[in-house]
């Protein structure tokens, strides 16, 4: 049997931590460990056009399955162009294995030919960023790269030299268990008894919930019960809170609705649960506030705590909501109920006003339509900017649909990378890349990836030919907007050129015919929607002092854009109401 060198004991232990895809480019320090993925069973290389597409599409993938998720880079250029996708997926907490290929190890620090230091650039965006400088080191070090990866939730980096990888690899080298899973964390008995005697002493209390209440739903809901509590959500919070929510009072933040805002400025006691929401503006500093988080970095630094709570959401609430005293009281639940529902009858007025006649069509119709046609269990990947307002106020979560997007990143062209990832993990589902012009241009070369790979990946294009978000951070500051307008072509005909589907709509009566025979393609697809760059609406009570970097200083609604079907379910909540 001939001997292991390296790159295939690398590989190889790639498989065993769970492993299916390695997404990169292919380049000369690569080519060990590209041609032993070729030889191995059970690892696909993923060829995209683009070396920052495939940081997004694993850190998607690892988002999709919960699972490790690998991508590659070779030396200098090749590597360094990871770096936005990797930083994504390190703020998302996604488990990310990136392999940066190295130059010979023999002219590091001689200022060789694409020469840089991956092990330092990456260590801001990384849990772990290390190099491989002799073939002794593995596979202890990249069982510890995925291991901080796993255990900690982000991004491991290995530094690997292309002479390294071809090299012998050791003899008996020590076969390693790895981890692959997180455990729960729970709190102490000293922490919950803390926090359930500031239960049992608040009157009113609010729930404010982010990503990190995913699996928690059913212990969020029996909490919020026990103690009247209406209950908020972050952006990243939507697809795992708002669905069969009787308390819902919806989100809060810039792209905000409802009565979030009054419910966590009018209660006694905040309650924040898996969230790391960065814009304290819309968080009170007069009433008390505890923080539930796994992560015990993001405890109180976004707001004063009274109590801090290292745990997961589920097995802190699983411990917490049998200690505590049942409340009776429904008042404050009650007025916060109606005070949502009467908050999302005015902002859908804007929506109902012809919107279904508009040309250029209204993006929230787009929207709206999506959301009823796209099936139950679609995964819906987001671009930054407006198309971050639509998903947020039009998509419909219900416990199986997705939501993914750069929603702690920030960064522009992640809905259509994200796609490929999130379309590899299962063919036959429905995936759905909610792309703005500008993200999609950016990133657009790796539309072939689709066409190459056959993905059924659909995109749905919001063409409003502007940096829309970009020219709504001008304009509430008080400046005109200014290189903010995008001259593009027929997106649909480069779709077409491409090999793949693609229809143009540029009437609202053609929308739903084109979204349906789209989704009924059985390969990539293309709609390119014309839309209003008009659309959005400014209140003009919002001054320029208002807004800093996405900080609103009140909890006014900036986007006057309507919110689809949750208008429906706040009025359905309502029935629950108890009249006088």
């Amino acid at each position: 049997m001939a001997k292991q060198n390296v790159a295939e004991q690398f590989v190889d232990l790639l498989v065993r931590a769970g492993v299916q895809r390695l997404y990169g480019v292919v380049g000369d320090s690569l080519n060990p460990v590209v041609d032993a993925i070729r030889r191995t069973s059970g690892i696909d290389w993923i060829q995209v056009r683009h070396e920052e597409a495939a940081a997004f599409a694993a850190g998607a993938e690892a988002q999709i399955t919960g699972r490790l998720a690998a991508c590659a880079g070779s030396c200098g250029p090749g590597n360094l162009h990871l770096i936005n996708g990797l930083y994504d997926a390190h703020r998302s907490m996604a488990p990310v294995l990136a392999l940066a290929s190295h130059i010979p190890t023999a002219e590091i620090g001689l200022s060789f030919f694409q020469e840089t230091h991956p092990d330092r650039l990456f260590t801001e965006c990384s849990h772990y960023s290390e190099l491989i400088s002799s073939p002794k080191q593995m596979p202890r070090l990249l069982q510890t790269a995925i291991q901080h990866a796993v255990g900690q939730g982000g991004v491991s980096v290995v530094s690997l030299p292309g002479d390294i990888a071809a090299e012998p690899a050791p003899e008996k080298a020590v076969e390693h268990a790895l981890v692959t899973t997180r455990p729960t964390v729970r709190p102490g008995d000293s922490e919950i008894e803390a926090l359930a005697r500031l239960v049992d002493d608040a009157d009113r209390v609010t729930l404010f919930c982010g990503s990190g209440t995913a699996g928690a739903h059913a212990e969020v809901m029996q909490f919020a019960e026990r103690v009247k509590a209406p209950v908020g959500h972050a952006l990243r919070g939507k697809e795992w809170i708002q669905y069969d929510n009787p308390f819902d009072v919806g989100m809060s933040g810039l792209l905000g609705y409802g009565a979030a805002y009054e419910a966590t400025h009018e209660c006694d006691l905040l309650i924040l649960l898996g969230t790391d929401f960065p814009y304290n503006a819309f968080l009170p500093d007069d009433v008390k506030i505890a923080q539930v988080d796994v992560r015990p970095e993001h405890l109180g630094r976004r707001s004063k705590l009274d109590l801090a709570v290292w745990g997961d959401v589920r097995e802190t609430l699983r411990c917490l909501t049998p200690r505590v005293r049942a409340k009776t009281d429904r008042r404050f639940l009650d007025k916060m109920l109606k005070k949502h529902a009467d908050a999302l009858e005015g902002v859908v007025k804007a929506y109902t006003r012809k919107v279904d006649k508009h040309v250029p069509i209204h993006p929230e119709y787009v929207a709206s339509v999506l959301d009823e046609l796209a099936d139950d269990d679609a995964v819906f990947t987001v671009d930054t900017g407006m198309c971050n307002v639509w998903a947020a106020r039009y998509i419909s979560p219900n416990g199986r649909r997705r939501i993914i997007g750069s929603f702690s990143h920030g960064s522009m062209a992640n809905a259509l990378p994200q796609a490929i990832g999130a379309q590899f993990t299962d063919r036959r589902r429905q995936v759905i890349s909610m792309s703005g012009d500008g993200g999609f241009a950016m990133l657009m070369g790796d539309f072939l990836t689709l066409v190459q790979y056959d993905l059924p990946v659909k995109i749905v294009l919001f063409n409003n030919s502007s940096l829309g978000m970009v020219e709504l951070e001008m304009l509430v500051a008080g400046l005109p907007s200014y290189g903010t307008t995008n001259h593009n072509p027929d997106f649909a005909a480069i779709a077409r050129a491409a090999g793949a589907y693609g229809v143009r709509v540029e009437k609202p009566k053609q929308l739903a015919g084109a979204l349906k025979d789209a989704f009924k393609h059985k390969g990539p697809a293309l709609v390119d929607i014309v839309t209003d760059p008009n659309a959005l609406s400014i209140p003009p009570k919002i001054s320029a002092d208002m807004v800093t970097g996405f900080a609103l200083s009140a909890g006014k609604i900036v986007l006057d854009g309507g919110v689809g079907r949750m208008l429906q379910m706040a009025r359905s909540n309502l029935r629950n109401v108890p009249r006088p």
